[in-house]
């Protein structure tokens, strides 16, 4: 391999990884506040993807206008979710977290079974965009424009995150929330509405992610799957709970992802991603980041 091709290898691994990255911001998200895996993480890319879809045939708009909607409307999608489902599943009196994983995963279920219903197993394609089949050539090293889309979408993300968490009210409820459930009440602060704007927060991180996969992918009931497992085991790779560990997971993976796939057959990419995983997993089962 030449230095040309491996430089390309590198950067379309970096580009990708920061999208794993933004999928599973999210998840990693809701974990860390309330202990909580949302199985229906995938699904959630899934509708954002049908979204970003819709809002193209609905309006003849570039898919780039309605990303910041979709991610909107998956706030909306989190928050409700959590009202409607996940709220009743953590009053459980006995086996709370299995409870908690089959009301999650039973949503899943739900959620792209509808999608096969109502809008067919059929695959379908954004034809046109801004950034659709472009390229940028940088001294011989060809970046798709739609993941250089992906990779700003996801540092910016990811910058709003940390000023949130950092600076902000709502941030420091969400800490204080985490820290102490308990706690937090004998302040005046309603633990369920500070979870249901994490599950909101959650939706809308995959739908900012979902909006761009859409450019350049295929959208079929099922897209959220493959996606939601790798979510996951860069959520385990960065360490549960840690949001930014899932950013620096999420290059990891991407990068590993992509030097796998230029020596061993594109079928068998995920592959390296599963062997580091299990690597960390003998030396470090907590992840790279986390405390558990």
């Amino acid at each position: 391999m030449t230095a040309q091709a491996l430089l390309q290898v590198l950067v379309s691994g970096l580009l990708m990884g920061l999208l794993y990255a933004l999928i599973a911001a999210g998840l990693s998200l809701i974990f860390g506040l309330m202990d909580v895996v949302n199985f229906a993480h995938g699904e959630f890319l899934m509708l954002a993807m049908y979204a970003t879809f819709g809002f193209v045939f609905a309006t003849h708009l570039d898919p780039v206008i309605g990303i910041p909607l979709v991610a909107a409307l998956l706030f909306i999608v989190g928050a409700f979710c959590y009202a409607a489902v996940v709220r009743y599943a953590m009053r459980a009196k006995a086996n709370i977290g299995m409870v908690q994983i089959f009301s999650t995963f039973g949503l899943a279920i739900f959620l792209q079974g509808a999608a096969q219903y109502f809008l067919t197993p059929d695959y379908r394609s954004i034809q046109a965009s801004w950034f659709g089949d472009k390229t940028l050539n940088l001294a011989g090293v060809f970046l798709p424009w739609p993941q250089i889309l992906g990779g700003l979408v996801s540092v910016m993300a990811f910058g709003a995150l940390y000023l949130l968490i950092a600076r902000t009210d709502l941030g420091k409820a969400l800490e204080a929330t985490r820290e102490d459930q308990g706690a937090v009440a004998l302040v005046g602060i309603d633990k369920n509405r500070v979870f249901a704007i994490g599950w909101g927060l959650g939706a809308a991180l995959v739908g900012l992610a979902g909006g761009v996969l859409a450019i350049f992918y295929y959208i079929h009931p099922q897209v959220g799957a493959a996606f939601g497992g790798i979510a996951y085991v860069t959520v385990a790779l960065g360490g549960f709970g840690s949001v930014f560990g899932a950013l620096v997971a999420g290059v990891i993976v991407g990068l590993v992802e992509a030097v796998t796939a230029s020596i061993l057959p594109p079928a068998l990419k995920n592959i390296g991603i599963y062997a580091l995983y299990l690597g960390v997993l003998f030396f470090r089962p907590s992840g790279l980041f986390g405390k558990l």
